[in-house]
């Protein structure tokens, strides 16, 4: 058991000593700077980013908890068509300040958190989503509602799948 320990100490120390410096004697700047680029180099390749737009109706919406519209179109695959906005609070007189889940279709364990908050007066407002579960675990989006025609609205915005920390 201690030739097991031995060797490797051993083999660390001559490593070391041939290097001029000792084991625990930090990088040079240009080492330093070279690992530091691999790292920011990898991290970076891994965020996924860009536009999101997308329309829904909103048939089964009448402003109480629970309830939800249908994406109808998505330019992104993690939100197909069907997917649906369900809203966890109801509306005020003047506003829908309120939690969402965004549910596509399908198995698994895929939703996105998100808070919405729409004027009633201007027919304007903000959805910001914020992690999930699944393939959503990572995802956060900002996107503008405007309403369209009838119980139709859009969605424009950005949204980022970031990797874990």
């Amino acid at each position: 058991m201690m030739y097991r320990m031995a060797l490797p100490l051993l083999a660390l120390a001559a490593v070391g000593g041939c290097s001029g410096r000792g084991v625990t004697t930090p990088m040079s700047s240009d080492a330093t700077q070279v690992a530091s680029a691999d790292v920011s180099t990898s991290a970076a390749s891994s965020v996924r980013s860009g536009d999101l737009n997308a329309t829904k109706e909103c048939s089964e919406f009448h402003r109480r908890a629970g309830e939800w519209c249908t994406i109808t179109s998505s330019n992104l695959k993690e939100i197909p068509v069907g997917t649906r906005v369900i809203y966890l609070s109801g509306a005020g007189p003047t506003a829908l300040d309120t939690d969402v889940i965004l549910d596509p279709p399908g198995p698994g364990n895929n939703v996105a958190y998100g808070h919405v908050f729409l004027n009633f007066a201007t027919l304007t407002g903000q959805v910001t989503f914020n992690g999930g579960t699944g393939k959503f675990t990572h995802f956060q989006g900002s996107v503008v509602v405007t309403h369209g025609v009838g119980v139709n609205w859009a969605w424009d915005g950005s949204y980022s799948y970031s990797p874990p920390n």
